[in-house]
């Protein structure tokens, strides 16, 4: 198993370093655990690379998990979630 800490900040203007750190283990065989506890923000282009990574693993047959999810992890996750079911319009770079 490879675990790998979130950084706190995933803001639009920290995804790339969310992307650079993730990307080497895209085609990792070994279960991938995603330590969610030390994000303290979230906007939505972070929610959406961490959803397009673990979809790319699953779809590679690797299995990827988040661990200890932040509050504010977990409730952006929500918020994001439910406004999707909604068909409410997300602004740009924020959670609802």
């Amino acid at each position: 198993m490879i675990e790998i800490p979130l950084q706190s900040d995933l803001g639009i203007e920290h995804v790339a370093d969310l992307q650079a750190a993730l990307m080497p283990h895209l085609e990792a065989t070994e279960p991938l655990v995603l330590a969610g506890d030390q994000v303290a923000r979230v906007h939505t282009a972070g929610l959406q690379l961490l959803h397009a990574f673990i979809r790319d693993r699953a779809a590679r047959g690797c299995e990827t998990t988040i661990a200890t999810p932040s509050p504010t992890l977990r409730q952006a996750a929500r918020d994001l979630a439910l406004a999707v079911c909604l068909g409410v319009d997300v602004p740009h770079g924020e959670t609802p």
